[in-house]
């Protein structure tokens, strides 16, 4: 078991900016936290989950998800089947099962259950964050429908009965609002950005061996200054 980092451990802050329709962010958070655990306890890290919606606009009900990516990105059939094993492949290699799913939801709700998970503890939004990861990529279910989400919430340890009451109303609504246009005015465009000590940038589901040498140069850094 490790042991608790003593002062004189160097610190780094990660904050991970996603969104939980994004596939190259579940591809990129289990790379990641590949990385931590192999840079262990040379390293405390600090990690944090910032809401990013790729379709901000998306009405609830969702759409069609080869009928959105065919207009959004103008990909045919073709590459949409390349793309795809291309993610199965990458999910595999750090661990994450993607399956079939036929359509693309609203994550909105999703990103306010989480700012409470927050609240509530670290552990409690990592795990709420792999869970609807899992619940939308490899289970294939509505990921907008508060039914869900509450399940979803309990099934981690969360309070679903509270859960529920704070997607039945606007709670959170303006604190997830405001932590996206944050990130939006630092020029984040794309997901998954993973932001170190607060200006350090890597974008995308990079392997872990880039994640681990980025943390230690950068603790490394730290600790020289």
């Amino acid at each position: 078991m490790s042991q608790s980092p003593d002062s004189s451990t160097p610190r780094v802050k990660i904050d991970f900016v996603s969104d939980v329709v994004c596939p190259w962010c579940a591809v990129g958070l289990n790379s990641l936290e590949q990385a931590i655990a192999r840079v262990g306890d040379a390293v405390e890290v600090e990690l944090h989950f910032q809401p990013f919606e790729l379709n901000p606009q998306m009405a609830p009900e969702g759409e069609n998800i080869d009928e959105h990516l065919a207009h959004k990105y103008g990909l045919g059939a073709q590459q949409l089947a390349q793309n795809r094993e291309a993610l199965r492949e990458r999910g595999a290699a750090v661990g994450f099962q993607f399956n079939a799913r036929d359509r693309i939801y609203n994550t909105f709700d999703a990103h306010r259950l989480l700012h409470w998970a927050a609240a509530v503890g670290a552990a409690q939004e990592r795990a709420l964050k792999h869970a609807l990861l899992k619940t939308y990529f490899t289970d294939g279910r509505d990921i907008s429908q508060h039914d869900v989400l509450a399940t979803v919430a309990g099934e981690t340890g969360l309070d679903a009965d509270r859960a529920r009451s704070l997607l039945a109303s606007d709670e959170y609504a303006d604190a997830v609002r405001e932590q996206e246009r944050f990130y939006q005015s630092q020029g984040i465009r794309a997901v998954p950005s993973v932001i170190i000590n607060d200006r350090h940038l890597i974008q995308g589901g990079q392997p872990a061996e880039q994640f681990e040498a980025a943390i230690r140069q950068i603790a490394g850094l730290a600790r020289a200054g």
